[in-house]
C-alpha cells in the first residue's frame, strides 16, 4: 500500500476506509499507486507504491504501459504511462545518498523518503453502468488507486476478435492479451504505417493487408516495390515468410509483374505482365517525375504543348533518334526553343531503361486490373528488378492510380444516379509515400487528391514510409489511423502526431519503442492510443486469414469425404 494509507481510518479487516474500490472486488488486480496530482491537459501524476507492497520495483514500470485509474465514483480511466520519475521528500538525500555498500540503509530510504512517480495520460473513461468507454473529459480524484490493466480492461476498450475486429498485437507486458483493430474504420479513411528502416514496417503492413483482404473489407491495389507482399520473402539468414498470394486461400490476390523473368525465377504464379504503351503516357503521368528528371517548370509545361502538337505518340517521337518533321516544325515555328526540347529529349532517355515501356501491348491490363478490383479481388503489382528504380516505381504507380481512380469516380457517379452498382471499397498501398505526397506536389497529384477526398469515391490510401516529415501537412491531417514503429528523428515524430490531441505526452512513448516488433497505434481504427508488441507473422497468423497447410488440407478433405459418404453433400 501507499504511505498515504497510514493516515486513513481502517475497518475491522484492517482495510483503509475511503478506498473502497481497492477492496475485495479489486484483489485480483496489481495496484501500482495512487493519484496525487495532475490536470486534464498535462496528464496525471501517480505516486507509486513501494516495492515491498506490490512485489515489484520502479524498474518494472515502462512508458507505453496500459494502466487503469479507478475513480472514487466508480469510473474507470483507461490510461497510458508517459513518463517515470524518481522523487523524494527530503532533498538532502540527493547530496548525501546512502553508502552503496549498505543495501539495508538504501532499503530504509526507499521505504521512507525516496519514492517513484509515474505520469499517465487518461484517454478513455468508462462509467459504472455504461457498456462502452467514451472520450475522457475529466480526471480521477486525489488518491484514486491505479492498477495494471487486465485482459478484461483491454477487451472493454478494443472489443473481442470477430469478423470486424482483427488481432494485431498485445499491450506491453501483457503477452497473450489481444488488441483488436476495427477493420471497418481502418478502411474508412486513409491510413499510414511509419517507422525507420529495419523496424518491421513490411511485416506490419502485410498483417494489416492480410486482415483487410481475408475479411473482405476492401480490395487492395498494392504497389510492391521490393517484392515484400505478393510471394514469399527470404531474409539474409535464409528464413522465409509467405506472401499474401500464398496465405489467402479463399480470397487470393492476383499477382502482376513488371519483371516476368524474376517473378518466374521465384516460382511466382503470375496473372499477367504489366506493360505501358508509349502512346498511353500522358504529361500528367510524367509531371510527378519532374524533380527526379530535373525538369524545370518551363520544361514541365512544355510537355503538355508537345503532347498537343505531336499527338498520342509524343513520347516515342521524342525518343526517336532519327528525329521527325513535326519536331523540326515546332522548332522552326519558334514555339519551343531548341535548347528546351533537347533537354527534354535528353532527360527522357531514362525511359529507355524501363523495358516495361513498349511500342505496342497485346492486352489492356488497366481494364483487367480495374475489373478485378471492383469484383473484390485484390491485386499485387511486383516490380522485380525495377524495385530499386524509384522513377519507374513512381511512373507506374501514378499511371495506374490515375486511371483506376478515374474509373472509380465514374462508377461511383453512376451508382449515385442509380445507373450502376456501388464499386467495392479500394485501398491503394504505396511505399516511399513522401515522394508522392511532398508538400510541393501533393496538391496536384492523384495521391494528394485521394487523401483529401476521405473515401468520397470509395478509394483510400495506405501509405508506408520511413520519412513522414516529408509528407504534406494537409495530407497527414487526413491520415485516419497511424501505425508507427520506432522513429528517432524529431521532425518525423512531430509529423506523426500532427493534428493529434495530447500528442506531447505520447512523443516520449514513441521515442522509447524497441527497434523491432513494437508499434504505437492511434487514430480512427482504435478507441485510444496503444503501444503493442505486434503479433508474429507465422503459421498462427496464416491460419487466421484462411491459409491451409498440408495437414489442414487433408483434414478438410477427410471431413468433406465423410459428409459425402453420409449423404450430406
Amino acid at each position: 500500500m501507499s504511505d498515504l494509507d497510514d493516515f486513513l481510518p481502517r475497518d475491522e479487516d484492517n482495510r483503509p476506509i475511503g478506498l473502497e474500490n481497492d477492496t475485495a472486488s479489486e484483489e485480483a488486480r496489481v495496484r501500482l499507486g495512487v493519484v496525487v496530482g495532475g490536470s486534464l491537459s498535462k496528464g496525471i501524476t501517480v505516486k507509486l507504491d513501494s516495492s515491498s507492497a506490490v512485489g515489484q520495483t520502479i524498474e518494472d514500470m515502462a512508458v507505453g504501459r496500459y494502466v487503469v485509474a479507478q475513480g472514487l465514483t466508480k469510473r474507470k480511466f483507461f490510461s497510458i504511462v508517459t513518463d517515470i520519475i524518481l522523487d523524494n521528500t527530503n532533498p538532502a538525500i540527493e547530496q548525501t545518498p546512502p553508502d552503496p555498500s549498505s543495501p539495508f540503509l538504501a532499503d530504509i530510504y526507499r521505504a521512507t523518503v525516496a519514492y517513484g512517480r509515474a505520469n499517465i495520460s487518461p484517454m478513455l473513461m468508462l462509467e459504472e453502468d455504461a457498456k462502452e468507454p467514451r472520450p475522457n473529459k475529466t480526471i480521477p480524484a486525489h488518491f484514486s488507486p491505479v492498477f495494471k490493466a487486465t485482459e478484461e480492461d483491454v477487451n472493454q476498450v478494443f472489443g473481442e476478435e470477430d469478423d470486424d475486429h482483427f488481432y494485431i498485437g498485445s499491450p506491453l507486458d501483457m503477452d497473450g492479451v489481444k488488441v483488436n483493430l476495427d477493420l471497418d474504420r481502418f478502411v474508412e479513411r486513409s491510413s499510414g504505417v511509419f517507422g525507420k528502416s529495419g523496424t518491421g514496417k513490411s511485416f506490419i503492413t502485410r498483417t494489416l493487408l492480410a486482415a483487410v483482404i481475408a475479411k473482405q473489407k476492401a480490395s487492395c491495389l498494392i504497389f510492391d516495390m521490393h517484392s515484400d507482399y505478393g510471394w514469399e520473402i527470404t531474409n539474409e539468414r535464409g528464413k522465409t515468410w509467405k506472401g499474401l498470394t500464398q496465405i489467402l486461400a479463399s480470397n487470393r490476390p492476383s499477382l502482376y509483374t513488371l519483371d516476368a523473368e524474376t517473378s518466374r525465377a521465384r516460382n511466382n504464379t503470375i496473372s499477367g505482365e504489366f506493360q505501358i504503351q508509349y502512346s498511353d503516357i500522358e504529361p500528367a503521368d510524367v509531371e510527378m517525375l519532374s524533380s527526379m528528371l530535373n525538369l524545370s517548370d518551363v520544361q514541365t509545361g512544355a510537355l503538355y504543348y508537345l503532347r498537343r502538337k505531336l499527338g498520342k505518340d509524343w513520347v516515342a517521337k521524342l525518343l526517336d533518334e532519327k528525329g521527325s518533321d513535326e519536331i523540326d516544325t515546332i522548332i522552326d515555328e519558334g514555339m519551343l526553343v531548341k535548347g528546351t526540347l533537347s533537354a527534354i529529349q535528353r532527360k527522357f532517355e531514362l525511359f529507355r531503361r524501363m523495358d516495361f515501356l513498349v511500342e505496342k501491348s497485346s492486352n489492356n491490363v488497366v481494364t483487367e486490373i480495374f475489373d478485378k478490383l471492383t469484383n473484390g479481388t485484390s491485386v499485387v503489382l511486383e516490380f522485380g528488378k525495377h524495385g530499386d528504380n524509384l522513377p519507374a516505381y513512381m511512373l507506374v504507380a501514378n499511371y495506374l492510380t490515375r486511371r483506376v481512380h478515374q474509373r472509380y469516380v465514374e462508377a461511383k457517379n453512376k451508382a449515385t444516379t442509380q445507373k450502376g452498382a456501388q464499386p467495392k471499397p479500394l485501398m491503394i498501398v504505396i511505399e516511399e509515400a513522401h515522394k508522392f505526397l511532398d508538400p510541393e506536389i501533393a496538391k496536384h497529384t492523384i495521391f494528394g487528391t485521394i487523401a483529401r477526398e476521405l473515401r468520397k469515391y470509395n478509394v483510400t490510401l495506405l501509405v508506408v514510409d520511413q520519412r513522414p516529415s516529408g509528407i504534406d501537412d494537409e495530407v497527414m491531417s487526413q491520415i485516419g489511423t497511424r501505425v508507427t514503429a520506432l522513429l528517432d528523428n524529431e521532425a518525423d515524430i512531430r509529423a506523426v502526431f500532427s493534428g493529434v490531441s495530447g500528442a506531447s505526452s505520447l512523443r516520449e512513448v514513441l521515442a522509447r519503442l524497441d527497434t523491432q516488433q513494437q508499434a504505437l497505434i492511434l487514430g480512427h481504427a482504435v478507441p485510444m492510443p496503444v503501444v503493442i508488441k505486434t503479433r508474429d507473422y507465422d503459421e498462427t497468423l496464416y491460419r487466421a486469414v484462411g491459409y491451409l497447410n498440408e495437414d489442414d488440407q487433408q483434414t478438410a478433405y477427410e471431413s468433406a469425404k465423410s459428409d459425402f459418404d453420409e449423404g450430406y453433400l
